[in-house]
């Protein structure tokens, strides 16, 4: 679980001291936590359900895997019991699909947020558009969020959830930060679908 340290519970993340050079700080480079359209009473019944929400994040940037996206979702939303949140990475989303979020949302009963993350100043840039997808994936993720989220199931948007993510939500991770999927190395049935 993370939180602030004692005595600085009252203090702002987003710091505006200046840094290096006249930069900003770290936290100033956060924008919006919040983009989704959701009405009060379905941010109500979300914020109700608290515990019992299952946060997911995904990415998708280009049309094709926005349609991915959009099956990956309504599959984890067909299998799960539990309710679910969907945090989406808006920097690669096209206005087509930030228009449609709200009524699939509305229509199928979960809840959504984008999330934003303008690229440090302060760690080298990146020009290829994988490597800064990558970095959102990984790098980012404890800024991403806001520090109530208790835990964050990433599903890349190709993917089909055939099963209740509660499962996966609910194991231990013995304080450990991230938990990955095995590559089963020492599986020799799946040789042939490794990379």
């Amino acid at each position: 679980s993370v939180r602030k340290r004692q005595g600085q519970e009252g203090r702002s993340l987003q710091d505006s001291k200046g840094g290096r050079d006249g930069d900003a700080s770290v936290w100033s480079s956060l924008s919006s936590w919040f983009s989704g359209d959701a009405s009060s009473g379905e941010q109500a019944a979300a914020e109700k359900s608290g515990e019992d929400t299952i946060h997911v994040f995904s990415l998708a940037s280009g049309h094709l895997y926005e349609r991915f996206l959009k099956i990956m979702m309504l599959s984890v939303v067909r299998n799960t019991k539990s309710h679910v949140k969907f945090w989406l990475l808006q920097n690669f989303l096209s206005p087509q699909f930030k228009a449609f979020i709200p009524r699939m949302a509305k229509h199928f009963g979960f809840d959504y947020e984008l999330v934003t993350y303008k690229w440090p100043s302060w760690l080298h840039e990146q020009t290829e558009k994988q490597r800064i997808i990558w970095g959102y994936k990984i790098l980012m993720l404890d800024v991403l969020f806001p520090l109530s989220v208790p835990k964050i199931i990433y599903i890349d948007s190709d993917q089909v959830v055939r099963s209740d993510l509660r499962q996966l939500w609910d194991m231990n991770l013995r304080g450990r930060p991230y938990a990955y999927t095995p590559f089963c190395d020492d599986k020799r049935e799946i040789e042939g679908y490794r990379f």
